[in-house]
């Protein structure tokens, strides 16, 4: 993708203007991937998306907490799949770079673990591409997760995934961007069928279920953006995993799903805001 010039965003202070805004952006919708690049306390976010954030987190009080907690069940999960001899991962809505990336945590366990990443935001390929031009095992896809074909046949994904070998498949914190007339189980299925048995699913998405009230003023919230969301139940959740073995301890908030030992953030772990689970195809 092209490189912008030196951009000066109407409604931004000097310190704003930056030399790395990619062409065609923009920059008067807010999304979500930028969102939550501020939220972990990233800085590639406009005004718009810290506006539309600071929203967020007067309807969610604990946003921040929310996607620290939905980061790091990212990073169990793929430690939990390495551990379990996986080399090889497909990490679709994988936003924009940030400490803890899928490859930094796989390679640095193995040098020879593999990683396609998938994103449609602009920022988020940009950033991406720049962050592995040295890295030959990783690369990045811009494409949307709706559309499967156009990833699975990605020359990218063809050439550095083996689907005849177990993968890791990561949709942590991306599905409650899809809407329920793209078939949700269709998607999901589509990937599953395309890789092996022994593969990994590890997934976690927003919920009514645990901050229902919370949940309506986030939605609402998120109607402005260029990702309104779509949170689902348990048993919506659970259908999703159909084909695979969920491991223990199943679906559960996101804090809940394998905690480090003696880890305690001091929060209620139930008011995560995220449904969380991994599973094995079988």
């Amino acid at each position: 993708m092209g490189r912008g010039g030196d951009v000066s965003v109407p409604g931004m202070g000097r310190s704003d203007v930056t030399s790395w805004v990619p062409e065609g952006i923009d920059l008067e919708r807010p999304s979500a991937a930028r969102l939550y690049d501020y939220l972990l306390g990233g800085a590639h976010n406009f005004a718009h998306d810290r506006e539309l954030a600071e929203r967020f987190i007067k309807a969610q009080p604990n946003a921040r907490e929310i996607a620290r907690h939905n980061r790091s069940f990212l990073r169990r999960s793929v430690l939990f799949m390495v551990e379990r001899g996986v080399r090889q991962f497909l990490d679709l809505g994988s936003g924009i770079p940030t400490v803890g990336n899928v490859h930094e945590i796989a390679q640095a366990a193995d040098p020879r673990a593999k990683v396609v990443y998938v994103d449609y935001e602009e920022v988020a390929y940009a950033h991406s591409t720049l962050m592995l031009a040295d890295n030959p095992l990783a690369t990045i896809v811009q494409a949307d997760l709706t559309r499967p074909d156009d990833i699975l046949d990605a020359p990218q994904t063809r050439e550095l995934l083996d689907f005849d070998h177990p993968i890791g498949l990561l949709m942590a914190g991306v599905f409650h961007f899809v809407p329920p007339e793209k078939d949700p189980a269709r998607l999901v299925a589509r990937y599953r069928d395309a890789i092996g048995a022994g593969s990994y699913l590890a997934f976690s998405q927003f919920t009514r279920d645990l901050m229902p009230t919370e949940m309506d003023r986030i939605v609402e919230v998120m109607k402005s953006s260029r990702d309104p969301m779509y949170p689902r139940s348990h048993a919506e959740i659970t259908a999703l995993f159909a084909g695979f073995d969920l491991v223990e301890p199943g679906i559960v908030p996101t804090a809940k799903w394998r905690p480090d030992p003696g880890f305690d953030d001091g929060g209620d772990p139930d008011r995560a805001g995220i449904y969380a689970g991994v599973g094995r195809k079988h």
